[in-house]
């Protein structure tokens, strides 16, 4: 318990505080970038073949002898492991991938796309409770794009 921090109800370490706030300021001002998920999978060829001909991705660069490839499709950058790449650390599929779209309609057509394509469809497109229009698909190893867009906005 000695090297948990104390925090004051603003969220500052109490203690600390002007440093705290300094340091927040310099991270406002930092851009964070978008996020590249990592996607474990048993089968880099395998896996390849799927995103790029079932779900429209593009292969960006490979490296087989290591065991990772980059895709990407519009704005989503992926990159997909096999085990070799993966030995020293512990992730292992599934993972859930939420891809955020504009609108419904976006989620429809992805979803006309996919499907078409032969996607693996694990949920067609619906409204949920918790105001998010969404379906999944699934790649040979479990691991699971859930495709959405918020509602919630409208209502």
């Amino acid at each position: 318990h000695a090297n948990l921090a104390r925090f004051s109800q603003d969220g500052s370490p109490s203690g600390d505080r002007h440093l705290f706030l300094r340091t927040r300021d310099k991270m406002r001002d930092m851009k964070i970038p978008v996020p590249v998920p990592e996607v474990p999978v048993s089968s880099i060829d395998s896996a390849l073949s799927y995103y790029v001909h079932q779900l429209g991705f593009t292969v960006d660069w490979q490296d087989g002898d290591n065991g990772i490839a980059g895709i990407c499709r519009d704005d989503c950058r992926l990159f997909l492991t096999d085990n070799k790449f993966r030995a020293t650390v512990a992730n292992a599929a599934p993972v859930v991938l939420w891809l955020n779209v504009e609108n419904r309609t976006e989620v429809d057509e992805v979803f006309s796309d996919w499907q078409a394509a032969g996607a693996h469809v694990v949920l067609e497109p619906e409204d949920k409770p918790w105001n998010l229009r969404e379906f999944k698909v699934a790649d040979s190893d479990g691991n699971v794009l859930r495709v959405f867009y918020d509602f919630s906005l409208e209502i």
